[in-house]
């Protein structure tokens, strides 16, 4: 890092500031800190959809896991149509309920104990995947660029986490959702640009695209593994991601309470194609990176001693002076607009879901006190948290989808028939997410247990901690798809089994309960030129699966 570097990272900081000055003037009222007013534009709300997904879980991990498997990993990248099915199924149910979480949503179409458990394992994911994997991310990028960083007896890895926590924290607390969307839409600027360059770069050391297929071979180059792959069997990716997807995109928190912040419903929509068309970049701004790197390193072009190191170690070693401050700006800015995401999301669902149920009568400027405060705890545990990553194999980017894949079926299921089923209840959606979470967490335990065995003791297990070790050791995919399986028949059995809901609770929350008046509001909303754009996006898709499918 020389002085043009610096200078250009804090001219970035500077800009930042800025930005959290101008959106922080207003914070009165729980509505403009936890959703900016309800009155963010279509490009905001796609460049923060795009920037709160994109963190540097992804220019680590998602790189980390192109140089280790190729483009396996890029079904999950490819999930813009997630966000046309957020912006034409689900959305018009949110935003049309006014309702500031999903947990809450949840609420109004089954009943509180639902609302109750979403809440709260919504906010021991946020630990077990976002705040952890994030921290741990943006501290390897950290450790990587400035190995020699010392302080206290602190290294350059827990330096640069505690200090980028620290910063985002603090502007994230000042300015509410506000903040954190028009931060996003500048950090989104940035990410695109120092992520392009690393690619035009990368490519143009190696010697352009053929010399990199030709390099990584046809596997590397293929989404599709055969089903004795022990990490990407194929029907796992098929019906897996998928059902992660679903989840993530459309019914999680920290995604979706950007489209509540929006002007209306047509505004909302928008925002979710725009940012389609945003999620479609990853695969060649960071897995392809990440292929550049093992490619390089074959070569003998680049040192690498960790698939997690492919994508800082390109930035350090192959970029010139001044371009390596707009990457390292890059991939600040991929980590702080997660975090800022994550911690609004955490204060929103603290706030509405817990604190306002024990008390009600709180005034609003004790909402958003205890929003900012909330924030902390969880930041704390994602830092207890990550010690334990390393005893769950694979690389970063892996280990989040692992996790996300043990916690998704059983919400996914629940959302989406509830949405599109009337006759399921109350009763069958907590006994489906009670059952479901306590069998996904239970894999995770199991599989991190699993870990602390040396191939020398598992010969000497006892036949519990044998089945133990197996329930841990199933595949992270075909997992999924078991939980979901598993979580759709729970649900319709246990609502068939028990009284069926009122129609009064769920009028406008499902399509079949859906008012005359319900069904215009939304029919208004949308023109041909939104069905175009929806076409565009689902045929780049298509476009790029048919070509890495060989």
């Amino acid at each position: 890092m020389a002085g043009w570097d610096w200078l250009i990272i804090a001219m970035y900081f500077a800009v930042l500031a800025f930005v959290v000055w101008r959106s922080s003037r207003k914070q009165e009222t729980s509505a403009d800190y936890f959703l900016a007013g309800r009155n963010v534009g279509w490009f905001v709300i796609g460049a923060s959809l795009f920037a709160s997904n994109i963190g540097s879980e992804h220019l680590v991990g998602l790189a980390g896991s192109g140089a280790k498997d190729g483009v396996a990993m890029a079904h999950y990248e490819l999930h813009a149509w997630c966000l046309l099915v957020l912006g034409w199924v689900l959305v018009p149910f949110y935003y049309r309920s006014g309702v500031f979480t999903m947990p809450e949503f949840l609420e109004r179409r089954y009943n509180p104990t639902a609302r109750w458990i979403l809440s709260l394992v919504s906010l021991i994911a946020y630990v077990f995947t976002k705040v952890s994997v994030t921290v741990y991310a943006g501290g390897t990028v950290v450790q990587t660029l400035l190995p020699e960083l010392q302080f206290a007896g602190l290294n350059s890895f827990w330096i640069g986490a505690f200090s980028i926590v620290v910063i985002t924290g603090i502007y994230t607390c000042i300015g509410g959702l506000r903040a954190v969307v028009y931060t996003d839409a500048v950090q989104t600027v940035v990410l695109l640009l120092g992520s392009l360059s690393i690619t035009a770069l990368g490519l143009y050391h190696l010697g352009g695209w053929a010399e990199l297929r030709e390099i990584s071979g046809s596997q590397r180059f293929n989404l599709w593994r055969p089903m004795s792959d022990p990490d990407f069997p194929w029907a796992g990716m098929l019906f897996a991601a998928p059902i992660v997807g679903l989840w993530y995109w459309t019914t999680d928190q920290y995604i979706v309470q950007r489209t509540l912040a929006a002007r209306n419903l047509t505004i909302a929509r928008r925002g979710t194609m725009f940012g389609a068309y945003l999620k479609i970049t990853p695969v060649f701004l960071f897995i392809v990176p990440g292929m550049i790197a093992y490619a390089l390193v074959q070569k003998n072009m680049l040192v690498m001693d960790d698939p997690d190191h492919a994508f800082p170690a390109m930035v350090s070693q192959l970029l010139p002076v001044g371009l390596r401050g707009l990457v390292v700006g890059g991939l600040f800015a991929a980590l702080m607009s997660s975090l800022s995401s994550l911690f609004n999301s955490c204060s929103s669902l603290f706030t509405v879901d817990i604190y306002c149920k024990v008390k009600p009568d709180a005034p609003e400027r004790e909402l958003v006190t205890v929003g900012r405060v909330a924030t902390t705890v969880v930041v704390v545990l994602g830092l207890m948290w990550i010690p334990a990553m390393q005893l769950v194999s694979g690389a970063l980017y892996e280990y989040l989808q692992s996790v996300q894949a043990y916690l998704a079926p059983p919400i996914t299921a629940v959302f989406f028939l509830g949405v599109f089923w009337k006759r399921i209840n109350g009763v069958g959606a907590v006994a489906t997410l009670a059952l479901g979470f306590f069998l996904g967490l239970l894999k995770l335990g199991s599989q991190i247990y699993g870990g602390t065995f040396s191939p020398e003791a598992l010969e000497q297990a006892s036949f519990i901690q044998t089945i133990i070790i197996a329930y841990g050791n199933i595949n992270f995919l075909l997992f999924a798809v078991y939980l979901f399986l598993f979580s759709c028949a729970l649900l319709i059995g246990v609502s068939f089994a028990t009284k069926e809901p009122d129609a009064a609770q769920i009028e406008n929350l499902t399509y079949a309960s859906t008012t005359a008046d319900g069904k215009a509001e939304i029919r208004a909303s949308w023109n041909k030129w939104d069905v175009v754009h929806t076409v565009v996006v689902l045929l780049v898709i298509l476009s790029i699966y048919l070509y890495f499918t060989g």
